[in-house]
């Protein structure tokens, strides 16, 4: 009888153990799962948001014109319309006179011609990341755009640049600048295509790069009193 409990004994410590590595097993494997769906989860969501970005910023670009009743006199600052891209190391700044606001509101007093300018701005809760913001005005005008009211809304979070060239039609070349209010550079004309780059940095520190264009459909200065 003794015997017999002692072997008993011995096979229920032996099922607990097996069932105990079942249970480590089983939970190891649910939370590799958990593990792959919450990083796939992040992961549509950020090219969601760099998708949707890229193609606010295609139909803002798509929508640039130029007027021909301009104050050629006026500074860029002073401009109602124009085309300016500055290039840099990390964020390019890209302001323009578009066709692409939306009215709101039924009889507001806007029209759809507006100035948006993309450009780089630190994180208001993190220092150490940047953003990329549109602002949009809310009226044209021949003041300096910078004391105009306008709003601003981040269009992409945490990225690690962002690049706009502009294709030159007569010299049949990419540029990574542009001014249509300088004499001596593109005055008075649009690029006829916009290429955007976006490189952003996953968590693991690996970077990816999304590439799209816009192409400006209006060439010739627009002749009507704004």
């Amino acid at each position: 009888m003794r015997r017999q409990a002692g072997l008993t004994l011995v096979e229920l410590m032996i099922s607990l153990g097996l069932l105990a590595t079942m249970m480590f097993l089983a939970w190891s494997a649910t939370r590799g799962t958990i593990t792959i769906k919450k990083s796939l989860e992040k992961t549509q969501v950020r090219n969601h948001e760099i998708r949707v970005g890229m193609a606010l910023m295609v139909r803002d670009i798509s929508s640039a014109y130029l007027s021909a009743n301009e104050n050629t006199n006026a500074t860029s600052d002073n401009r109602r319309t124009l085309f300016v891209g500055k290039s840099s190391s990390t964020v390019d700044q890209l302001r323009f006179s578009t066709l692409a606001h939306s009215p709101m509101w039924a009889n507001a007093n806007e029209s759809e011609q507006t100035q948006i300018q993309y450009l780089a701005e630190s994180d208001p809760d993190d220092s150490g990341t940047t953003n990329l913001v549109r602002r949009e005005q809310r009226r044209l005008s021949s003041e300096n755009y910078k004391n105009e009211l306008a709003e601003f809304d981040i269009v992409l979070h945490n990225i690690k640049r962002v690049r706009f060239e502009y294709w030159d039609w007569r010299d049949k070349d990419w540029k990574e600048r542009w001014d249509s209010t300088q004499a001596d550079a593109e005055r008075n004309r649009l690029p006829t295509r916009v290429r955007i780059t976006i490189e952003v940095e996953n968590e693991a520190g690996k970077e990816f790069k999304f590439t799209t264009q816009a192409r400006i459909m209006m060439q010739e200065a627009l002749n009507v009193v704004l």
